[in-house]
């Protein structure tokens, strides 16, 4: 579920040796498979352990995860890094904001995932996003652009060359393409 590399459990195992007896560290996921879902790292008390938690094994420690973050966690990762500016623990959760979908859900469930985890976070730095809305019986997925996407001038570019390649590479035998349901023109409803 959660990879801890060796320079974070090193980390962890040294800031541990200076908690009480049988601390471990949790890790956890506020508003999950929710856009303002935040991932987190901190000590956990033996007394805070829950019976529903799962224990998951480390040198010197345990990573304990509260049941409603499980599925969020899956593919996280977490890595301790040094470089010049200092140290850093990262925590990486591909998962967080939207619940991985399993190999055999339908098909506009696995584009929505795809589409939420990995095309949304690109979009967002311009302030945009897009939005399955239907796949046709020819394989075509119909697409909603809002946010900063709305009305502008690339949404061409990113639709052929960015989105549609992404989602023919993932569904290769099951997507034949992607076409932009969304009115461009500028007006009040263009969020520029």
């Amino acid at each position: 579920m959660i990879r801890i590399s060796e320079a974070a459990q090193a980390h962890f195992s040294k800031l541990l040796a200076d908690q009480p007896d049988g601390t471990n560290i949790r890790v956890f996921v506020v508003n999950p498979g929710t856009a303002n879902a935040e991932c987190g790292v901190s000590y956990c008390p033996p007394d805070s352990v829950e019976a529903s938690d799962v224990r998951l094994p480390f040198t010197g420690f345990d990573a304990v995860v509260d049941e409603a973050s499980t599925p969020f966690l899956e593919e996280a990762e977490i890595d301790y890094v040094t470089d010049q500016m200092g140290a850093q623990l990262t925590l990486k959760a591909p998962n967080a904001k939207v619940r991985k979908v399993d190999d055999d859900a339908p098909l506009i469930e696995r584009v929505e995932y795809v589409l939420q985890s990995q095309i949304n976070p690109q979009l967002a730095s311009h302030g945009g996003r897009v939005a399955i809305m239907e796949i046709t019986d020819q394989g075509v997925a119909i697409l909603q652009f809002g946010g900063g996407c709305n009305g502008c001038s690339m949404v061409d570019v990113t639709l052929k060359e960015g989105i549609e390649k992404e989602l023919l590479a993932a569904f290769p035998d099951e997507l034949n393409g992607v076409k932009d349901m969304t009115e461009h023109q500028a007006g009040e409803h263009s969020y520029y």
